[in-house]
């Protein structure tokens, strides 16, 4: 019986619960969104909401209770220089839940979970304007783009998905086992 434990177990272990809600703490102080399933990010706004209080505290015990928590040194050090100084007027309520749709393979509700003190606006489902269709622009524009919200913003934000798929597009081809797990099939 599981009389007095809380938390959703999320049909993992212990270690792999625990290295699941690890991993998307860091994908959250990254992208500053991520898309996941409403059970997960229900779990995982538990462990941002205490490691943001932490960042606020900015001690050498935090920084050391912050660092057994995500096991990185520089999403420790980015968390207390820049995400944490967000929240200073807030006494709680960093991360919002956005209910988005359900997932076509299980029927898993999918949600967005992210901060509510962002450095940058994030755009979603963006369609071509009119001068764009008549000028013939046949670019696509991506699921979830990104724009700064301001200047020196620019200067933080480390990654894009635009930068990651034109980093994979001008890498020189690869051969052997690396080529046959990058192969698209028909589907795609």
């Amino acid at each position: 019986m599981r009389h007095g434990k809380s938390g959703n177990r999320l049909s993992r272990n212990g270690s792999l619960r625990k290295a699941t809600l690890r991993d998307m703490a860091k994908a959250v102080f990254l992208q500053e969104r991520i898309c996941t399933t409403r059970a997960k990010a229900k779990e995982a706004r538990k462990m941002i909401e205490k490691l943001i209080t932490l960042g606020k505290k900015d001690t050498l015990a935090a920084r050391r209770r912050a660092f057994a928590i995500l096991c990185d040194h520089t999403e420790v050090s980015q968390l207390f220089s820049t995400i944490a100084p967000r929240f200073k007027s807030r006494t709680g309520g960093y991360t919002r839940i956005i209910p988005y749709v359900q997932r076509a393979g299980d029927n898993a509700e999918l949600a967005f979970l992210e901060l509510t003190e962002k450095t940058r606006e994030i755009i979603t489902n963006q369609k071509r304007t009119k001068a764009q269709k008549e000028a013939g622009d046949t670019s696509k524009v991506t699921d979830a783009e990104t724009k700064p919200a301001a200047p020196a913003a620019e200067a933080t934000a480390k990654h894009s998905k635009a930068d990651v798929k034109t980093t994979t597009k001008t890498a020189k081809p690869t051969g052997g086992i690396k080529k046959f797990f990058q192969r698209k099939t028909g589907a795609e």
